[in-house]
């Protein structure tokens, strides 16, 4: 049972629907916690539902014909996940894992689908989203087809990092990423990328901070990507 305390209120995909509408919708969901590292949905999976972060957040993964997964982006509260499947009702083409104490809301794909033909700003939305995941897939496959596993590693830490405050050429990953993580990001072994954190430490491109991980040239680090991605 919903209780009056969860709500899709604070959703950026409802932010122009009214209270009204809002509560409407709520009831139309099935509210479920998960637990750290907690399998949300499966690879292949069968359902259709979206789900909504109310709290927390959960990793998109991918499994290759080997068995091996690789990570392809998070997903924080306020954002959702499962709509693919409920526009296309083909099985999942990824699965998702809480990496915290999560809550979310789980909608029907026929509730979803009827939000996205009542409402026009979330039906612009999706397609912002879907737009922008094509052209953050096309990304990678550019990286993948011509980087080196070293080159993919600046450019996840570049995609990661936010700028410093008061600082042009600097920027922070915070929380600082582990190594397999990192790994599952770009596809290689997380010794790869710890090596890869040492050379960088030792050319002053990364610092360790308490708490983040400090980049410290951005543009030497991407002028490195675009010499390396310009090599036959």
């Amino acid at each position: 049972m919903a209780r009056q305390t969860e709500t899709l209120a604070n959703i950026r995909l409802f932010r122009s629907l009214d209270s009204a509408s809002i509560r409407r919708i709520d009831t139309q969901c099935i509210w479920r916690r998960a637990h750290r590292n907690e399998w949300i949905i499966d690879y292949e999976d069968q359902s259709t539902d979206v789900y909504f972060v109310v709290s927390g957040t959960v990793q998109v993964k991918l499994r290759s014909v080997s068995g091996r997964e690789a990570l392809l982006r998070q997903i924080n509260a306020g954002e959702f996940f499962g709509e693919l499947a409920a526009i296309d009702n083909r099985p999942r083409s990824s699965g998702i894992v809480a990496i915290t104490e999560v809550t979310v809301a789980r909608m029907p794909a026929s509730v979803f689908r009827n939000a996205l033909h009542s409402y026009p700003d979330v039906c612009d939305q999706v397609l912002q989203l879907l737009a922008g995941q094509i052209r953050a897939l096309a990304n990678r496959v550019n990286e993948f087809t011509t980087l080196d596993v070293r080159y993919r590693i600046y450019a996840e830490l570049l995609r990661l990092s936010r700028p410093e405050a008061g600082k042009t050429d600097s920027a922070i990953v915070s929380p600082p990423p582990v190594h397999a993580e990192i790994a599952a990001r770009v596809s290689t072994r997380r010794e790869t990328v710890a090596r890869e954190f040492n050379a960088l430490a030792g050319a002053g491109l990364i610092e360790r901070r308490r708490g983040a991980l400090v980049l410290t040239d951005t543009l030497a680090l991407r002028k490195l990507i675009e010499e390396a991605s310009t090599l036959d």
